[in-house]
């Protein structure tokens, strides 16, 4: 049995069991109290044993886990206390990424690919406008338009409010203010530097599952930037999660992890969700571990993880909350309620009480069984505490081998390019019509050229139906997953 050491309580070793990692697990604990630093170390342990990590690097302080750590006598001394001999610094292998492409390797995603749902998470949409925006996908999937960054949709958006009349006989009513009211959000979006996270070329998930010489690489996002747009954060890790639900293959329970995920600041998942997001998330958490996936959520409220999700994280590491009001005194006595009892000591009483590197930690043991609550010191991480320099980073993006794949954007031919191919063609058309027109004498039509003009009228229906016929054939091979994401077959 492979375990990872996490620290030591009354002398005994409290490890996590790697077969049971992928039954996700829950860090919380007000500010201060060492959430960070048993991120860091749990990363580590993964990593030593070839398991990959994603993180997000939500205070700049995880970039460090690529430098071996300082040689401090704090540090030293807790790891005598705990036991662990030998206590050696020790760097680990890391990929840095950056939706704004800034401390890491950009990160791009396709419109198409994000889907109807989690976009219109991320722009705030009511339900008409969400079923505006659903309608445009709807049409772009069936006309074979590639919506690949935010000037593809905006097109799209025009082209849908310009066609309102005929997609409001097929779909339901297209609401023109609906359409501006998309757009508005698209700019406010775009300001906020989602343009450089839509686009090509998009992240390969195999890239998030590598190994260095039998070590996962530890997979560090650069999100103290991204945390002042919190519901972009939240979209694009929610994203990231789908990609790895529709992608990776059933295993069942497997003798370690695929890739443990990490998402910090959980709160700004669950904030504000509708009760059908909810339910989605849910059955995402519930069933992604058997695809290999340990899911970890970071929070200082442990009740800002709902019921329904809380339920299934069975490794529990609970630093230390404050009690001075009924609704903290609340929160403390539903966190200590999570664990099974130590008759040794009363949880709630404990968790008011805990010190900095101090935790009640909780691990499923065999069979999935959940430990008995322990108040463990958490022993101290290999890799330095606090970032790298601008410097060191800049060393690590250049020698990851990611650079030549992700750092420069692609822009191919899409619905932006195609909608106003379409559109030159058809004001051709029209000034050929006129010109034609002014050719012809003004005369009564006579009744022979107005059935003629009948039958061209209802050959061009016959061919634009075929054409449609045609393409949503061909696009029948898009098929959309549990978020509304593109599902590859």
């Amino acid at each position: 049995m492979t375990t990872l050491f996490l620290g030591a309580a009354d002398d005994e070793p409290v490890t996590l069991d790697l077969r049971m990692a992928n039954r996700h697990g829950l860090i919380a604990g007000a500010t201060g109290t060492g959430k960070t630093v048993t991120l860091q170390i749990l990363a580590e342990g993964f990593c030593r044993e070839g398991v990959p990590v994603f993180v997000a690097d939500v205070k700049g302080d995880l970039s460090g886990i690529a430098a071996p750590g300082a040689d401090k006598d704090f540090l030293h001394a807790r790891a005598e206390t705990i036991g662990l001999v030998p206590y050696e610094a020790e760097d680990f292998p890391v990929a840095f990424w950056d939706l704004h492409g800034e401390k890491g390797h950009p990160v791009r995603a396709t419109v198409t690919e994000m889907g109807p749902l989690l976009l219109s998470r991320m722009l705030e949409l009511n339900d008409t406008q969400e079923g505006v925006l659903s309608l445009a996908f709807r049409v772009a999937d069936e006309e074979g338009l590639p919506l690949l960054d935010l000037k593809d949709l905006r097109a799209l958006l025009v082209s849908v409010a310009e066609r309102r009349a005929e997609l409001s006989q097929l779909y339901g009513n297209v609401s023109p203010a609906s359409v501006a009211a998309i757009q508005r959000r698209l700019l406010q979006l775009e300001d906020q530097g989602a343009d450089r996270f839509f686009g090509e070329p998009k992240l390969d998930l195999d890239d998030l599952l590598r190994t260095e010489e039998g070590r996962g690489v530890i997979n560090v996002l650069a999100a103290d930037r991204l945390m002042q747009t919190p519901r972009l954060y939240a979209v694009f890790l929610l994203w990231l999660l789908s990609e790895l639900f529709e992608e990776l293959p059933e295993i069942g329970d497997p003798e370690k992890p695929v890739l443990v995920f990490f998402f910090d600041e959980a709160h700004l998942l669950f904030d504000d969700a509708p009760r059908a997001l909810l339910s989605k998330i849910e059955q995402v958490v519930r069933l992604i571990r058997s695809k290999g996936v340990g899911i970890y959520f970071a929070t200082q409220n442990p009740m800002d993880v709902p019921d329904s999700v809380s339920s299934q994280l069975g490794n529990r590491v609970q630093h230390a909350l404050r009690a001075y009001t009924p609704r903290e005194r609340k929160v403390v006595e539903t966190a200590a309620e999570t664990f099974r009892p130590n008759p040794g000591f009363e949880a709630e009483d404990v968790i008011t009480e805990l010190g900095t590197g101090e935790a009640l930690v909780s691990t499923l043991q065999k069979k999935g069984v959940p430990g008995i609550v322990q108040r463990t010191l958490i022993r101290p991480p290999s890799s330095r505490l606090g970032p790298l320099t601008a410097a060191e980073r800049g060393r690590v993006l250049r020698e990851d081998g990611l650079g030549d794949r992700y750092d420069e954007a692609v822009d191919r031919e899409s619905a932006f390019e195609m909608l106003k191919a379409r559109a030159e063609k058809a004001a051709e058309r029209v000034e050929k019509e006129e010109a034609r027109k002014g050719r012809t004498k003004a005369k009564p039509r006579s009744r022979s050229r107005s059935r003629s003009r009948s039958r061209q009228t209802t050959t061009e229906k016959v061919i634009a139906q075929a054409a449609r016929t045609a393409t949503s054939t061909l696009m029948r091979e898009l098929v959309r997953g549990i978020f509304g994401t593109v599902r590859r077959r």
